[in-house]
């Protein structure tokens, strides 16, 4: 229970931060679309689903608090939490048979891992916003709130990475060593495994941290990247990726720039589920139910881009990797190679973009009637 101890936690890789050309800010509109798909789907749910009365808060009163979980560094959570708190504005206002309903107040609650770039994220607060506004940083893989303290919980393409690297593939004398891959695109037996492994601990402490933090009848709402059912990763669009971003580093390796050692022994703490492993990992919580759970349509799932767009899009996720494992003055080279790369194989990639899902899953705490 209580506060995790952040000497004791696994590294972290924040998005980059700032609002630089680089910068996750500038960069992240496919995650500002995945959020745009799911905002009906979020009022559905808050209209539908959320018991204000169970709560104690059917008669406008109180604090509504909600905390986005992997929040980044904006702006696309200031707009999800618009959302939200919008929903829960229209549902009072229904309940209250056209009262007032600004007796109600509501708290944001922003969490990250501890090296997020909180200063850009709080510099850039809207004005306009009717919510008090709070940082929480730390591993949403462990306790991060007071118990019975959320109402609802929104988390967007978070959850997919991993707490870390499975400890089996770097270890060079494991039968499930990576060696020639930077996730589970290879050819290694049991490296698919063990990232399914570890994603299904880190699915099971991130709800079972979420159990006494959320109020009985309270919400989550989680969107995050999956691929279709009975397709093999390696297949996917997002396999191809990252195989190309490897056979960057093994040509800088070839021609000395970084050592081979380093190459074998890097891999991404990610995993892309599938929808039915994802239903059968929450199914395994009991104190959650799974309310409702569809593939959203992105809007810019049929868009075409270039090589430089995937390079933009992927620099601001995986820079900060790139530098703990590499150095610093390696990065622009390798991102560059990374462009030259996507280029010759774009026809590739574009025939799979239909093979990287974004899920959206709605969770409800369930009411003990103990």
């Amino acid at each position: 229970m209580g506060c995790g101890n952040k000497d004791n936690l696994p590294k972290s890789y924040p998005m980059v931060g700032g609002d630089g050309p680089q910068s996750y800010a500038q960069n992240s509109s496919y995650q500002k679309g995945v959020m745009d798909a799911a905002k009906e789907l979020i009022h559905e749910a808050i209209i539908n689903k959320l018991d204000l009365s169970i709560m104690g808060l059917s008669h406008t009163t109180g604090t509504f608090r909600v905390a986005d979980l992997g929040c980044s560094s904006g702006p696309n959570t200031f707009s999800a939490m618009q959302n939200i708190i919008e929903a829960v504005e229209l549902k009072l206002i229904q309940l209250a048979e056209h009262q007032d309903p600004s007796a109600l107040e509501f708290q944001v609650l922003f969490s990250d891992q501890y090296n997020n770039d909180f200063n850009t994220l709080f510099k850039t607060l809207p004005h306009s916003r009717i919510y008090f506004a709070a940082g929480v940083p730390g591993s949403f893989y462990g306790r991060l709130f007071p118990k019975s303290c959320l109402h609802f919980v929104y988390s967007c393409y978070a959850l997919h990475w991993l707490s870390k690297v499975p400890e089996e593939i770097v270890d060079r004398n494991s039968p499930s060593w990576n060696s020639d891959s930077i996730h589970c695109t290879g050819s290694v037996k049991g490296v698919a495994e063990a990232y399914s492994a570890r994603f299904r601990n880190d699915v099971e402490a991130f709800l079972n941290a979420r159990t006494p933090e959320v109020v009985p009848g309270g919400l989550i709402v989680i969107l995050i990247s999956a691929v279709p059912d009975g397709i093999p990763f390696p297949k996917t669009a997002a396999g191809v990726l990252y195989d190309v971003f490897r056979s960057c580093l093994v040509d800088m390796a070839k021609m000395g720039l970084i050592s081979e050692e380093k190459v074998y022994s890097f891999n991404l703490p990610i995993y892309h589920s599938t929808p039915k492993e994802m239903e059968t990992l929450i199914q395994r919580n009991k104190y959650f139910s799974i309310e409702r759970m569809e593939e959203l349509n992105h809007p810019m799932r049929n868009t075409p881009f270039t090589a430089e767009d995937y390079t933009s899009n992927l620099r601001p996720i995986f820079e900060e990797i790139i530098k703990d494992h590499f150095g610093n003055e390696y990065v622009n080279q390798i991102f560059h190679n990374y462009t030259i790369k996507i280029a010759e194989n774009l026809s590739i990639i574009e025939e799979k973009t239909n093979d990287i899902i974004v899920l959206f899953i709605l969770l409800k705490r369930i009411i003990s009637t103990d």
